[in-house]
């Protein structure tokens, strides 16, 4: 009997061990170790891409790959950014993982054992708070619970692009065929998609950094045209150097009668395919090279193997009165959903600074502008 007792209680502890995780931080040395994971897994996105934090690193940001393994497997990851805050005599930073964590989101053991596994590096680092934006629908009320669970609070942002990250995006299915596709498309879209290419427009691939700096340039004609801000030209060359040369970006570049009109900025990753950033010149929109470069787009992304087009943001807020309404009807018009995410979570490692982040120096900076 005892030695049965002692057999038994050696399986236990194998059992025990075989089911252990172990979180860590990656070295650089297993950047595609964890590209890997974040490529193969339902909720990887392009934002958790070891290649993301190098862009972001230009801007001041450090990234912690942080993964989840069971017997060297990796099992959840979520790729914190860090930003330290200039606060004389204080070690302190925020934490921020876009879009993550990549986890199987109705496993809640696995979600509290990667959580938890930020908590010893928060405090090593300074952290005030983690922030997650999770692409995870609205109507997930269990997802929603677990990280309620896991000690994060829900952040209310709004309707338009309050929040880091678009609460709100639109989603094609892209999984069906080409014509199939099209009839889903609004008749005006499919006239002007035929219509660019009975003009003679044309679309490419950007093949240098000379095609980057002529999109940048329409990019900013656009910026300066619609009324918003965008981000200086070393950004985009961050982008070109990490994203697009390791293939999980591409420029695409309208041309008509020998000039560049029009481009746009997809991301790949796994089975998903991102519109970022578009920029169309003021001259010759009437032969609609944006109708034809995002059919272009699917159909590349479709070539690749991918079955969701996201075209990103747009704003909930469904009244034709509001700026932001052109948006929602340029991207509706292709087909898809619109899809509304859960939104911002924060987890707050020091309560204190967390307020003063939040409501005092918000407060100060209003009051010094005055």
């Amino acid at each position: 009997m005892d030695m049965l007792l002692g057999h038994c209680a050696s399986l236990n502890r194998l059992i025990k061990e075989h089911l252990m995780y172990t979180t860590r931080i990656l070295d650089i040395n297993e950047q595609d170790y964890f590209n890997q994971f974040i490529a193969g897994h339902p909720q990887g996105h392009f934002l958790q891409l070891w290649e993301w934090g190098m862009v972001k690193a230009g801007m001041g940001w450090e990234s912690l790959p942080l993964v989840v393994e069971q017997d060297g497997i990796v099992k959840a990851a979520l790729l914190i950014l860090k930003r330290p805050l200039p606060i004389p005599g204080f070690k302190k930073s925020i934490f921020y993982a876009p879009r993550g964590p990549v986890v199987d989101l109705d496993d809640e053991e696995l979600c509290q054992v990667l959580i938890n596994g930020t908590r010893q590096i928060a405090k090593d680092q300074g952290a005030i708070f983690l922030k997650i934006d999770p692409a995870v629908e609205v109507d997930n009320h269990r997802f929603k619970q677990i990280m309620t669970n896991c000690g994060f609070r829900l952040n209310e942002t709004g309707l338009d692009f309050e929040g880091v990250q678009p609460k709100f995006v639109f989603r094609l299915d892209i999984a069906p065929d080409e014509n199939t596709l099209l009839s889903n498309m609004h008749q005006k879209w499919r006239y002007n998609i035929r219509l660019a290419g009975r003009k003679g427009v044309t679309i490419r691939g950007a093949q240098n950094k000379e095609d980057l700096k002529t999109f940048y340039d329409i990019l900013l004609e656009t910026a300066e045209r619609d009324q918003f801000l965008v981000r200086g030209y070393q950004y985009f060359e961050w982008i070109w150097d990490y994203m697009v040369a390791r293939n999980y970006a591409r420029i695409f570049l309208a041309e008509f009668e020998g000039r560049i009109i029009s481009g746009t900025l997809g991301l790949i990753v796994g089975n998903k395919f991102w519109y970022l950033y578009g920029a169309s010149s003021n001259l010759d929109r009437n032969v609609m090279p944006n109708y034809l470069i995002q059919w272009e787009m699917i159909k590349w992304a479709r070539q690749q193997g991918c079955t969701l087009y996201d075209f990103r943001g747009v704003s909930g807020d469904m009244d034709e009165n509001n700026p932001l309404y052109g948006l929602y009807r340029f991207k509706k018009g292709f087909g898809g959903e619109m899809t509304e995410f859960i939104g911002e979570m924060d987890k707050v490692y020091s309560p204190l600074f967390y307020w003063l982040w939040n409501k005092a120096l918000p407060l100060y900076k209003k009051m010094s502008h005055k």
